[in-house]
């Protein structure tokens, strides 16, 4: 199966390159580019697109308000966005996670980090970046949930963890720690394949799209805090 890619930044030499790495790939291809968040939003929903490289900042339409329009959009809820940022501690970033985005990239990844994140989204299996991930996480998310979370806020977020069982509670905390599925099968004693299905069952139980959103609602919601140093 062919991941297909939208490319979506407002600098044309960066959008070139990205594209020679990404149809370098057999399981890739560009299917458009857009230069800021209104195009990238139109060709989502004309080109198919899987997954989105967006940069946060662009002229107009910026990549945060971009990446709400598509989450928003029950059409486009297979579409998964990587968000690409000059700086990894960012707080757009975090913004972006609150608004649907499947995580982030550093725009001086090595190129093997980038493909490797495209699959990554793809396949909704964990957090790009996941030590600055953890970071942002941790240090933005803790301050408590600011007026552009989705949906009804932290405090519906809270309610909805009433609805997981204690196995997918537990499971729901070593996600947000980080850890894989094989590394929570490990630490469970329990097959990575129970792991899988206890984490598919709390991202339909919480309206999650991705194994991002589960680490957002599980701190927002208080059911994890942020160590202190």
């Amino acid at each position: 199966m062919t991941i297909r890619v939208l490319l979506a930044d407002d600098q044309a030499l960066l959008r070139s390159a990205f594209k020679v790495l990404v149809n370098s790939e057999p399981d890739m291809e560009v299917v458009g580019e857009a230069a800021d968040g209104a195009q990238a939003v139109a060709l989502a929903r004309s080109e198919r697109a899987d997954v989105v490289l967006m940069d946060i900042r662009m002229p107009g339409t910026d990549g945060l308000a971009a990446t709400r329009m598509i989450t928003a959009d029950p059409e486009l809820s297979a579409v998964r966005i990587v968000m690409l940022t000059t700086f990894e501690v960012d707080e757009y970033v975090v913004q972006s996670l609150r608004a649907g985005a499947s995580g982030f990239l550093g725009k001086g990844a090595e190129p093997e980090e980038l493909l490797g994140a495209i699959r990554i989204a793809h396949a909704g299996e964990a957090l790009l970046s996941p030590a600055a991930t953890k970071g942002l996480i941790a240090t933005f998310l803790a301050q408590g949930p600011g007026a552009d979370v989705v949906g009804d806020g932290g405090r519906g977020r809270t309610e909805r963890l009433a609805a997981l069982t204690a196995r997918e509670r537990e499971v729901l905390v070593l996600v947000a720690g980080g850890l894989s599925n094989d590394e929570i099968a490990e630490r469970l004693d329990v097959s990575p394949l129970t792991v899988k299905t206890h984490v598919n069952r709390a991202m339909a139980k919480l309206g999650a799209r991705d194994r991002a959103q589960l680490v957002v609602t599980a701190y927002e919601s208080g059911l994890v805090r942020p160590r202190v140093e």
